[in-house]
């Protein structure tokens, strides 16, 4: 059978020649340059290979179409010299020489024949998507020829890679070598668009579609970012009454298969198609007629949300490796135009690579691989980007929740049967576990419809028993398509793990839920449809919804807000049934707090199941330190004005803060407020005397309890350096006040200090006193530190305006010859 030349031809001989002398190779083709379905065929002719070729897509569309090209070339049927091995579908026999699988099917194969016997050759293509699967592949595989299979040979082909940094992988000693094919033969005109910012893409990719349809001739392929844009699209072209001559079908992974080999077969004699796709056709497709690419600039990926422990599709922008692939399917078949929806500076601006998925993908299933391979640390593999730390020690603390892995990295036999079941680890738990609570049928059923799209079409229904209802019985509201898949998924299921059809009871949905989510089980607390989860945090039922009326429930997706995520899909779950299944994860802990909104210590037996209290009662015998422990975190909330301070409370805490500010080697205790606050436990619990209420506190001693940090011979020294009070001339004791303004103060009377010439001061010396000079009447006369200055310049003034005011009062002309009084007020005379 005769064949058009496409680029790739010319470099075969060189690739075939290049994996005969080593074990590794790169080959770096242009979309529609043929390596898909040419390099396949003539490697496997090649005088070296003495086995079979395995080839990894990363879709299952791609994985068919290109196993059924390589098949029409050498004029047979799909399924002897080329078959193909997708998820719930297969073509092969015992005459396959090339296998066409899904990245995940080659993971899977490698974990139950490690050695790859009969196998030859494994091809990784469309290697730049960098999905996790197929950066795992290649790890495994390579891990595999340098300690296994030095004869397997290893091939990685792509049309937009770093292909220096790849051949440096690949080889161990020197780069392996990269073969590049000629640039694609056919010539593709770019045209920018200048897309409205904030507009609804739909409108933008229509409005492209009949400009393109008025322009040019051909077939058109536009990209948009998923399965809602393109129905949306969809019903824009056919309110447009595009000419008659012009067919759109749709083109995503949710397609029937029927449905999807009819989006890539060529167009009816005489007209033109007009497909509406995902990513799936960015690669490995070459949809027959095209010559027209409308690219929207996004495309809808998975996204890792650590927080939340889910997986969710997030509509990001391209970067301009997937544009250039985009733009290529246009010239695989002749000259071609590329009508871009963003500016050429926009262009620009782009990334210039997508991220690999590693980098942004949940590791929980890439743990389990490796655990089961044997591998704990998981640097020891070869890697083009190796998996995150933080994100790897998350997926790895999972697996030892789900007993998946011991805690030294050793996968364990739930961890073995896990690995059998092409699910996530969360769902091969709860079906493993489910089988073993006789619930099997329901587990595999659950699992299906949680791993693939939901069913529920045209409203909002959170139950996800409204969707076993539907598995089983099926209404108008059902995705047909959908439904086809769950069911063929969950017999898959089955059929693996051995388990008898049925449906099992839906009332169990939300144990069996919780086997997979045993973080999150929510209990309800108060109303409003609000939940706290065993995992912490909380979540929002809406209240109108009967779902929000449950005491328990397991929550399948919720959304990624911090405090009170929006619960999309989860099931009600009787406590009885937790208390069952979750027995060895009950705790029985006695619990001794302070209760902020009643401001009492509160002593209980709980028993708990992660966050959530299944029971509580009063606590008889709590622990008195316990107590002592709760009421101080009480007055840590509260403050320590909560505590029964008085005049002589207070001034001991500023005489001690004042020796610890002029003696700070003495020892002296910090008695400021953050002091206090940071040693409350030390003070105040031995006076707390058993107060478990905030009106208890008003019986501390608490200038007791600050004297007792006082170390021996503080307490005399106190006295001696910072006293209470001072004796002024009259022989009277004044109160020293030691929060006044500007250092410690007296307040005394003028005629009590006549004869004083000296300055006063504690501290031994070092802290002057402020004396507040008053009048008979107790008012404020003076203020000095310098009675020699005040007796010689202000007491003259004094003295003239007080005589006339308090006569019979003693003024003397000379205070300091005169005799300081208690009593001021003189005799009358007779």
């Amino acid at each position: 059978m005769t064949q058009d030349s496409l680029p790739i031809d010319a470099v075969l001989p060189d690739l075939v020649a290049a994996l005969g002398a080593q074990p590794c190779a790169v080959l770096v083709a242009a979309p529609g340059a043929g390596k898909s379905t040419r390099a396949p065929l003539a490697l496997h002719r090649a005088p070296w290979l003495t086995g079979s070729i395995v080839m990894l897509e990363p879709r299952r569309l791609a994985a068919r179409a290109v196993a059924t090209r390589m098949a029409s070339t050498l004029g047979e049927d799909v399924g002897r010299t080329v078959g193909y091995r997708v998820r719930l579908d297969s073509k092969v026999s015992r005459d396959t020489r090339i296998e066409v699988v899904t990245e995940g099917i080659f993971t899977r194969r490698l974990m139950s024949d490690p050695d790859l016997a009969g196998v030859g050759l494994v091809i990784f293509d469309e290697f730049h998507e960098r999905s996790l699967d197929a950066d795992l592949g290649l790890a495994l595989a390579l891990d595999v020829q340098r300690g296994l299979r030095p004869d397997l040979r290893i091939l990685v082909m792509s049309a937009t890679l770093d292909e220096q940094g790849l051949a440096a992988l690949l080889g161990e000693s020197t780069p392996a070598p990269v073969i590049t094919a000629p640039h694609r033969p056919h010539p593709v005109e770019t045209r920018y668009l200048n897309k409205s910012a904030g507009d609804r893409i739909e409108p933008e990719v229509a409005s492209a579609i009949q400009r393109a349809v008025a322009e040019e001739d051909g077939s058109i392929l536009a990209f948009l970012p998923g399965e809602a844009e393109i129905r949306r699209t969809q019903a824009l072209l056919d309110d447009a009454r595009l000419p008659v001559d012009c067919i759109v079908t749709p083109l995503f992974g949710a397609l029937d298969l029927k449905d999807q080999t009819r989006a890539i077969a060529p167009a009816p004699t005489g007209q033109r198609k007009i497909v509406l796709a995902t990513t799936i056709a960015e690669t490995s497709l070459t949809i027959e007629g095209v010559r027209i690419v409308i690219d929207g600039g996004y495309k809808r990926v998975p996204r890792f949300d650590p927080r939340r422990g889910m997986t969710q599709l997030t509509t990001v922008r391209v970067s301009r490796a997937a544009a250039e692939q985009r733009r290529g399917r246009a010239g695989r078949l002749g000259p071609g135009v590329c009508y871009r929806l963003w500016t050429e500076p926009e262009d620009r601006g782009l990334v210039p690579f997508d991220a690999p998925e590693m980098l942004q993908a949940d590791l929980a299933p890439l743990a389990l691989d490796l655990a089961s391979w044997g591998v704990r640390d998981p640097t020891s593999l070869p890697w083009l980007t190796p998996p995150p730390a933080g994100a790897y020690a998350q997926a790895f603390d999972l697996l030892r929740r789900l007993d998946a892995v011991s805690a030294e990295g050793h996968v364990t036999a739930e961890g073995k049967a896990m690995a059998a079941l092409p699910l996530h680890p969360r769902f091969a738990h709860m079906v493993h576990r489910g089988i073993e609570l006789g619930d099997g049928a329901l587990a595999c059923d659950i699992a299906a419809l949680l791993s693939e799209r939901d069913i529920l079409m045209g409203r909002r229904d959170p139950d996800l028993r409204t969707r076993l209802s539907l598995l089983a019985r099926p209404s108008g509201d059902v995705h047909r398509g959908g439904l086809a898949r769950v069911r063929a998924a969950a017999q898959q299921v089955r059929s693996i793990a051995k388990v008898s059809a049925g449906g099992g009871a839906p009332e169990r949905a939300g144990i069996i839920l919780a086997l997979a989510y045993p973080d999150r089980i929510g209990q309800r607390r108060g109303g409003g449809g609000r939940y706290r989860l065993s995992g912490g945090g909380g979540a929002v039922v809406d209240q109108t919804d009967p779902l929000a009326a449950a005491e328990f429930i397991t929550i399948a997706d919720l959304d990624g807000a911090a405090r009170e995520a929006r619960v999309f899909l989860a099931a009600p779950v009787m406590q009885a049934d937790l208390e069952d299944v979750f027995a060895a994860d009950i705790t029985t802990a006695d619990e001794v707090a302070w209760d902020a909104r009643e401001e009492i210590v509160v002593a209980r037996r709980q028993r708990r199941l992660g966050a959530l209290v299944l029971e509580e009662r009063p606590l008889r015998d709590a622990d008195p330190a316990a107590i002592d422990a709760a009421m101080i975190a009480g007055v840590r909330q509260l403050g320590l004005a909560v505590l029964p301070w008085g005049k002589g409370t207070e001034a001991l805490r500023a005489r001690v803060n004042l020796l610890r500010a002029h003696f700070p080697d003495d020892g002296w205790p910090d008695l400021s407020d953050a002091g206090l606050i940071d040693t409350l436990s030390d003070w105040l619990a031995p006076f707390l005397s058993g107060a478990r209420r905030r009106d208890h506190l008003t019986r501390v001693d608490l200038n007791e309890a600050l004297r007792a940090l006082l170390p021996w011979p503080l307490p005399q020294r106190l006295d001696d350096l910072a006293p209470t009070h001072i004796e002024v001339p009259s022989g009277s004791q004044i109160t020293i006040d030691y929060d006044a303004d500007g250092g410690p103060a007296v307040q005394v009377r003028l005629q009590e200090m006549f004869g004083q010439t000296e300055a006063m001061s504690i501290a031994g010396g070092r802290v002057p006193l402020t004396l507040h000079l008053l009048s008979p009447a107790q008012r404020p006369l003076a203020v000095t530190r310098d009675l020699a200055s005040f007796w010689a310049n202000v007491y003259p003034q004094v003295r003239g305006e007080m005589r006339s005011r308090y006569p019979r009062h003693v003024w003397p002309e000379d205070p300091l010859s005169a005799v300081a009084v208690r009593r001021t007020l003189q005799p009358r005379k007779r």
